[in-house]
């Protein structure tokens, strides 16, 4: 993009960008039922704006302004199909209705646009690398520079991934639309796991120098604020929003003085920010109340969030309640079983019970394939074993999760408990 502006006015268009873009792709996705093409005309609005704001002022409503010069951007383009008169007309008519700050499109519902928009990036024909990529671009309004530098990939590489969704959502036909009944469930499991996967690349790194990446954590957490508005009767949603909200309010204590990761028993709690926990709390009350009422049993998300809120509650890490929080991960263990959660069960019988409890199950879990590059499953063990006193065993167990983690200061800190095992032999 070739246009310049002054830093204030650019700033200003940036941020504007990032709030109204995703509201933008999503009213012209549903004139012009494609995705590809609607981003583009987004996009040439957003030149249009880099061009006159400096000499007119950000206007009064700017997510407004760019959704009608966009539309004036997706008549010229109308105007060279034929069989799209009768809709140029329409549009015509609406346009010539609004003044140059229109307050609204009259007779959309740009909230239903958001979210068919929101359904459709994160489909489950594409990649889960593309829905990724593709969400943080659309309704994250992410650039491709940025979502690169996020995941520790290259830009050319992220871009293609971006357009390659793009096609395949053209290609496949795939309806801009909410899906209804049986498939809705379906459709929306695949949603939650795309904001929440970008939550925990931004709260724990699964590469790179950096321990943590605040900036995604914020981009799910508006995403995921975003969905419980628009769909307030599913308790997942609620349920998602209150284990990030929780997740997040310890951001502050997870990395001491240079950086270094800090684990979750050894955190100041006087630093775990009290706003995002009650926000994490009242999300948690929803997220039960709404379930209750529809008569269903609490789900994956809902499960991890009433996890998160038992550390929350504990003010010290010694008054955690660590039999309730084994129970709800035998209920999550129950509802969506996988290794990863009986690892995390193992911990927490482990803290319930002795380390010798927790040692047994994570025994058992040593030939799981799935978790055979996990570093995780070698990092619990050695935590156990020298918990236990078997320092040696210990130490070989941290400099295998070592070798496997690819984050820069996850792997130091494996490396200084291999280290102090080693002294303890």
């Amino acid at each position: 993009m070739a246009v310049t502006a002054p830093d204030d006015t650019r700033r200003a268009i940036d941020a504007v960008w990032r709030i109204e873009s995703a509201r933008v792709v999503a009213g012209l996705t549903r004139i012009v039922r494609d995705i590809g093409v609607a981003e583009e005309l987004a996009q040439d609005a957003m030149v249009a704006a880099l061009e006159q704001w400096p000499e007119s002022g950000v206007p009064r409503t700017p997510g407004a302004w760019l959704m009608a010069t966009a539309k004036h951007r997706a008549i010229d383009l109308l105007r060279r199909n034929e069989t799209f008169a009768r809709k140029l007309a329409v549009l015509g008519h609406e346009l010539e209705q609004q003044g140059a700050e229109p307050e609204a499109v009259p007779g959309e519902d740009i909230e239903d646009d958001l979210l068919r928009l929101v359904f459709t990036a994160c489909h489950p024909a594409l990649s889960k690398e593309a829905r990724v990529a593709l969400t943080l671009r659309l309704l994250g309004g992410l650039t491709t520079e940025e979502i690169a530098r996020a995941f520790l990939a290259t830009e050319p590489a992220v871009a293609q991934r971006i357009v390659r969704a793009k096609r395949t959502l053209s290609e496949k036909r795939i309806p801009f639309e909410v899906p209804q009944g049986a498939e809705l469930a379906d459709r929306l499991s695949s949603v939650l796991e795309v904001i929440y996967l970008v939550f925990n690349e931004g709260y724990s790194a699964t590469a790179g120098d950096d321990w943590m990446r605040p900036g995604l954590c914020e981009d799910a957490l508006r995403l995921g604020r975003v969905l419980a508005g628009l769909m307030p009767q599913q308790p997942e949603v609620h349920g998602l929003v209150a284990l990030m909200e929780i997740q997040a309010s310890r951001s502050a204590a997870r990395t001491g003085p240079s950086g270094e990761p800090v684990l979750l028993l050894d955190q100041d709690r006087s630093h775990w920010d009290q706003l995002l926990i009650r926000r994490g709390f009242a999300a948690l009350a929803r997220a039960e109340a709404t379930g209750q009422a529809l008569g269903t049993a609490p789900g994956p998300y809902v499960l991890q969030a009433a996890i998160a809120g038992s550390h929350a509650r504990a003010l010290t890490a010694e008054e955690t309640d660590w039999k309730r929080i084994a129970a709800l991960y035998g209920a999550l263990a129950e509802r969506a079983p996988s290794p990863v959660v009986e690892l995390n069960r193992a911990v927490a019988l482990a803290m319930a019970f002795g380390p010798a409890t927790g040692l047994e199950l994570v025994d058992a879990l040593a030939t799981e394939p799935s978790l055979k590059g996990y570093h995780l499953l070698p990092s619990v063990r050695g935590d156990l074993l020298a918990k236990l006193g078997r320092f040696d065993e210990a130490r070989e167990e941290f400099e295998r999760a070592a070798s496997l983690t690819r984050n820069g200061p996850e792997r130091a800190l494996l490396l200084r408990r291999a280290a102090a095992c080693a002294q303890s032999c």
